[in-house]
């Protein structure tokens, strides 16, 4: 039994070291590495790999080590080389270090342990990318259709008929079947993106939604800004963005239930929604990684927490998710699209407006990886730039 086992491994080791032998391993790589605490496994990634996105096709783990799978701060990472191929894998020893004079520009030094009584305490294994950058997005953010979202309980009136409710006050839910002591999360819908013409080949949008009626003439639980297009909420809806605002208690059950507002980012207004209090669950353990197949269609649709345009660690909404294959780590290489010109060289200045155009080749600009997948939409984090990214931009294989 034992000699199968070892012919398996073997076996897959050498499967490994075929996709292995082709990546391009960083120049001046180390030989040995040691986890730091801040690390992020893109950050280990590219101590050894020009191309962080190629990590699995090197990553190999040790069966002999406890949870194999997951890096943590002093873990020893070893470059191998197996089956004419570089592996790299995590050492069963361990390296002792300062944490609190690490310093991510120096290579650290390994030390010998002594081992000593000491209080156990708990580790947190190294996440993909600084979840600090994207906690927001992880804990406030959902996403669901429109039909869904209109069934769904919302806010219709505040204690002592105030217009906006505050942390302390009673809110007025109507649609809520719930008991006395459970807590519910607050969501307001911010914004819409849909897409108009052909899969693949047709115009992609993002609308604000304002679902305040106190100032929306509209009927209906909101209104769409669509100055920014001819298509008037026609096409297909490929989901709506909602952001968690606040956190309340129930006191009372019936229609409408009475809640406590126990916590609140931005004032509570009628139109906003209750969902339950958790969202989708979220692993950030997970292997930047080349798309399985690429969408024909995919687009940066959205900017998050800018106007114009975005660069390094900030947050992109991307037109693929769950239905194209995509997960949590899938890395994009985003091209821009090429400018069309009039050539005045053959045409002239005077001919300018009427003169047939010339298309510009597209060009390259940076790279980003998925963190949040929902069913159509993905939240994208840029991992590199050589220039701002914006609206309209086309996913590519990673470059």
């Amino acid at each position: 039994m034992l000699r199968k086992f070892v012919v398996l491994l073997g076996c897959v080791l050498i499967s490994v070291a075929a996709y292995a032998a082709k990546v391009p391993l960083r120049k001046g790589y180390p030989h040995a590495y040691v986890v730091l605490p801040g690390d992020t496994l893109w950050d280990i990634s590219r101590h050894f790999l020009s191309k962080p996105w190629l990590w699995p096709e090197i990553w190999q783990a040790n069966p002999r080590v406890h949870n194999p799978h997951l890096i943590y701060p002093g873990d020893i990472l070893k470059l191998s080389l197996v089956g004419g191929a570089h592996l790299v894998l995590k050492s069963s020893e361990r390296a002792k270090h300062d944490t609190a004079t690490a310093d991510h520009k120096k290579p650290a030094v390994m030390h010998s342990v002594t081992l000593k009584p000491r209080v156990r305490h708990e580790r947190h294994a190294v996440p993909t990318i600084s979840l600090a950058k994207v906690k927001m997005f992880l804990e406030n953010v959902r996403e669901m259709s429109s039909a869904k979202l209109e069934s769904t309980p919302y806010v219709v009136g505040f204690e002592e008929g105030q217009l906006r409710g505050s942390v302390g006050q009673n809110i007025y839910v109507r649609k809520l079947s719930s008991r006395p002591g459970q807590h519910w999360a607050i969501v307001r819908p911010t914004r819409i993106f849909r897409r108009f013409g052909k899969r693949g080949s047709g115009h992609l949008v993002s609308h604000v939604l304002d679902s305040d009626p106190a100032w929306n003439c509209i009927c209906g639980p909101w209104d769409e800004d669509l100055r920014h297009d001819r298509h008037y909420a026609h096409g297909t809806e490929l989901g709506v963005e909602v952001t968690v605002i606040g956190h309340a208690e129930v006191l009372r059950g019936g229609d409408p239930s009475t809640l406590l507002l126990l916590d609140a980012r931005r004032e509570i207004r009628a139109g906003d929604r209750v969902l339950p209090l958790k969202g989708e669950p979220y692993d950030p353990h997970f292997y930047p990684h080349s798309p399985r197949k690429l969408p024909v269609h995919g687009r940066v649709i959205a900017l998050l927490d800018a106007m114009s345009a975005v660069g390094p660690h900030q947050v992109v909404v991307l037109s693929v998710g769950r239905k194209d294959n995509v997960d949590n780590g899938t890395t994009f290489a985003v091209w821009q699209p090429g400018a069309r010109i009039a050539d005045d060289v053959v045409h002239g200045s005077l001919h300018r407006g009427i003169s047939k155009k010339l298309a510009l080749p597209n060009e390259y600009i940076g790279h980003v990886m998925v963190f949040r997948r929902f069913n159509q939409l993905s939240y994208a984090l840029v991992m590199n730039s050589l220039r701002p990214i914006k609206i309209g931009d086309r996913l590519r294989l990673p470059k």
